[in-house]
């Protein structure tokens, strides 16, 4: 075959003698010609000088849709018409070979992707070449062309590529690395994987020897030896591990190597195909297990405790440590196989079978006092714990078990102390409910004799004995003294022994600190003190026993009273503060008295610790007042302490309580039982709450909750709030409010629900008017308004119909709340 002068991938199909022969001898020669070129496979086409048909073999008229009278007729059609061709990529028209051979008097290939396009349109690949006819002078006399249907070898290398791609997908897709070498050892390929975990470029690394890959990291001996001396003995190898260093962000590396000789089709090429697992991490992991079973051997046998292995299906035992074989006196080989009845950790088999299927129902089992025994035959008391586990495949029972025998010694030594105690406890409450009365006794009659000579002096008018009311004076004050001191000493004895019992309400403690004050105030007057109260402008809600707390405050103020000189000054406050995410009130009692040694304080609170606070010990006692403050404060859950710079400088004691955001119990608050106190505050406004209007808001808004309750408080309104459906109509119907401002999207109860629920246990009479009905509302009735998202006519009639009072839209005004909360009928 004769190669084209123009490029191309293949080879020309003209053959080599065609283009040699003269034109006369072609033409003397023709049925010759036309009989060896019908013969041929491939499509032939002849033209003349001009470029005009004047033969087709066979096979060209059945590709070109061309008979040989059609291509010829009137002397013969233009070559252009009959061999029609385009690029099969762009779709353009091609110049045909034949032009050119005429034009240039050369032989002409076509490069790849030729369509040629046949009379009736259809289309096939095609590879061609032409070569132009001499005549005996070398002058272009025509030219031949020569072309073949090449369609069935592009379905063949379509299939090897798809197939080709296929592989290469699959390659790309698989998780490990995966390379391709060829017999020299250099890269073909290499999977996406391979790039990305080893952290090398694709350009760099295609035909490169797979020793110089990176940096040199593959130059690895056991690679080496794998492909020089395994891998030429044995067409594939499997699970040949190496280890190598690799650069930063890649690390060391443990992988098993697969590999596979393997033969490229339609050659005898070598390839290798190197596929990498990564172990690194499942070594990692494994050396991580050998190291936590020998940490486990390790603390097993080195364990204080005893331990136990047991088979969780069959109870036997299966390991035990040290300190259980020193336990039971006996080696691990003569406890493996026996169950722990049969080394005396139960009375018998079925009570040890028994424990044992309680142990595999809950996976888990406890016994504060067994016993095994030991060499000798003795008990030993022994506390089990046991959990099931699984250990790889097998269930296995873990029991740990300690000898409690000491421990169970001073436990018994320490309830024969308890009762020792206990006796002495009862006979100490016995002695002080004794001496208190003893003490009453005497007392009582002097207390007498004192009011008989108070009447005597009364009598007298001026005449009375100056000496004798003055004596008089003195044993009335001490007969206080000594009662106070007899009710101190028995009620510090109910409190150690437990016989008080609070009874704690929601109260407010500004109301507490005013009354301790009130209950004060004449010790106050009589010694001069300039006394100050400073307190919340809101409710300060606790939960507490009124009385008991109230006893707390007047024992703080008694000591601050009798330890300032006269004339002294007293301060008494009432706040809040919020402490590591807390919430507390506090009171403090401040004085500027004859303060407290820095080595009492400690000691403040103890009972009977009576220090000498002021030189004549004029106010002695027995120094149970504080001990007693500090257990009321415990058992009410805050705390006390005592503060002071030393001697003459004063002291200060704090008195905190857990505070409460608003009054959510079900009983009532202590202020609904007191009569009406007017209490100064800082802000200096005052207090009514006997009169002032009561008023629950419930919303699931906090904040709006807060704002709202603000704004009403400082309006001189009583406020509760709560936050859920089921707390707001708990808190209405044990407070009865005279407003309650409901949402209506509350959870856990909507506010219509409320609303139905508190008119339901209300009487009402419905009396016939002109504008339809109208409610006749008893004293006790709630007045009800709604503050919602809803604002529809829809939603005003349903909330009528739930029983509201009046109906806003939030944000609602509060002038217009105002309002609404004032008059007398519906405001819808």
């Amino acid at each position: 075959m004769l190669k084209s002068e123009q490029p191309g991938d293949g080879e020309n199909v003209l053959p080599p003698d065609l283009c040699l022969i003269p034109a006369p001898l072609i033409a003397n020669s023709a049925d010759w010609l036309r009989v060896t070129l019908s013969c041929i496979g491939d499509a032939v086409i002849t033209t003349d000088r001009n470029g005009l048909v004047t033969f087709l073999n066979p096979v060209a008229q059945e590709l070109t849709g061309w008979t040989q009278e059609q291509a010829t007729e009137g002397g013969g059609v233009a070559i252009e018409r009959v061999f029609d061709i385009i690029s099969e990529v762009t779709r353009e028209p091609i110049e045909s070979p034949i032009v050119r051979c005429l034009r240039d008097g050369v032989i002409v290939g076509l490069a790849n992707h030729t369509l040629l396009i046949a009379k009736d349109g259809i289309e096939r690949p095609i590879a061609d070449s032409a070569a132009p006819i001499r005549d005996v002078g070398g002058e272009t006399a025509g030219a031949v062309l020569v072309f073949r249907d090449v369609s069935d070898i592009h379905a063949q290398e379509k299939v090897v590529k798809d197939a080709k791609d296929y592989a290469e997908n699959i390659l790309e897709t698989q998780r490990e690395p995966f390379l391709v070498l060829d017999k020299d050892l250099r890269v073909v390929s290499a999977n996406r994987s391979f790039y990305k975990t080893f952290r090398v470029d694709k350009d760099t690394t295609e035909g490169q020897f797979v020793y110089d890959l990176g940096d040199g990291q593959w130059n690895i001996p056991r690679l080496r030896e794998l492909l020089e001396d395994v891998l030429p003995r044995n067409h594939a190898f499997e699970g040949f591990e190496v280890a190598a260093e690799f650069p930063a962000g890649v690390g060391r590396k443990t992988m098993l190597l697969n590999v596979r000789k393997v033969f490229r089709l339609g050659s005898n090429s070598e390839l290798i195909l190197l596929a990498i697992e990564d172990i690194t991490e499942r070594k990692q992991a494994q050396q991580g297990q050998r190291d936590s079973e020998l940490r486990f051997r390790r603390l097993f046998e080195s364990a204080k405790d005893g331990i136990l292995i047991l088979d969780a299906l069959t109870g036997k035992i299966t390991d035990a440590n040290a300190f259980m074989c020193g336990l039971t006196g006996t080696d691990a080989g003569e406890l493996l196989g026996k169950e722990l009845h049969e080394i005396g950790m139960y009375k018998d088999a079925e009570e040890n079978k028994e424990s044992f299927r309680e142990l595999q129902r809950n996976g888990y089992l406890r016994h504060d006092h067994l016993s095994v025994r030991n060499q000798r035959g003795e008990r030993v008391e022994v506390e089990l714990i046991a959990n099931v586990y699984h250990e790889g495949d097998t269930l296995v029972a873990q029991c740990n078990i300690r000898d409690i025998s000491e421990r169970c010694r001073l436990e018994r030594e320490v309830s024969v102390q308890s009762a020792a105690l206990a006796a002495q406890a009862r006979a100490k409450d016995e002695f002080l409910a004794m001496l208190s009365h003893e003490l009453r006794n005497p007392l009582a009659p002097i207390r007498a004799a004192a009011h008989m000579m108070r009447l005597q002096e009364r009598g007298r008018g001026l005449d009375a004995n100056p000496i004798l009311q003055q004596a008089r004076e003195v044993i009335e004050r001490q007969v206080a003294n000594l009662t106070k001191m007899v009710s101190d000493l028995s009620e510090v004895s109910r409190v150690i022994s437990g016989r008080i019992r609070l009874e704690p309400r929601i109260v407010d403690l500004k109301q507490v600190v005013e009354h301790a004050v009130q209950a004060v105030a004449p010790l106050f007057e009589q010694r001069k003190h300039s006394v100050s109260v400073n307190s919340c402008a809101e409710p300060v809600w606790v939960q507490a026993d009124s009385t008991r707390l109230e006893e707390v405050l007047v024992n703080l103020l008694n000591n601050a009273a009798k330890y300032t000189p006269d004339g002294g000054r007293i301060s008494v406050g009432c706040e809040r503060l919020r402490e590591s995410g807390k919430d507390y009130a506090v009171i403090k009692v401040r004085d500027n008295g004859v303060g407290i040694d820095l080595a009492l304080l400690p000691r403040v609170f103890d009972l009977f610790t009576q220090a000498d606070r002021s030189l004549d010990r004029a106010w002695g006692g027995l120094g149970i007042g504080l001990s007693l403050a500090q257990r009321l404060v415990t058992m009410h859950g805050g705390t006390i302490n005592a503060h002071s710079d030393g001697p003459g400088k004063g002291s200060e004691f704090t008195v905190r309580l857990p505070l409460l955001s608003s009054p959510l119990d079900g009983t009532k608050s202590d202020d609904e039982n007191r009569p009406g106190i007017k209490f100064r505050s800082q802000t200096g406004s005052v207090d009514e709450s006997a009169t002032a209007v009561r008023v629950l808001v419930v919303d699931d808004n906090v904040d709006l909750v807060t704002m709202l309750c603000g704004a009403l408080r400082h309006k001189g309104f009583i406020v509760q709030s709560a936050y859920t459906g089921p707390e707001g109509l708990k808190i209405a119907k044990a407070w009865r409010p005279n407003i309650a401002l409901l949402d209506i999207g509350l959870p856990g109860l909507d506010g219509y629900e409320i609303a139905r629920r508190l008119r339901a246990d209300q009487v009402f009479s419905a009396e016939s008017t002109a504008g339809g009905v109208e409610f006749a509302k008893p004293a006790s009735r709630i007045k009800l308004i709604a503050i919602t998202g809803y604002g529809r006519a829809d939603d005003i009639v349903l909330a009528r119909e739930a029983g509201f009072d009046g109906h806003m839209v939030k944000p609602c005004d509060m002038e217009k709340l105002e309002e609404m909360m004032a008059a007398p009928g519906l405001s819808m």
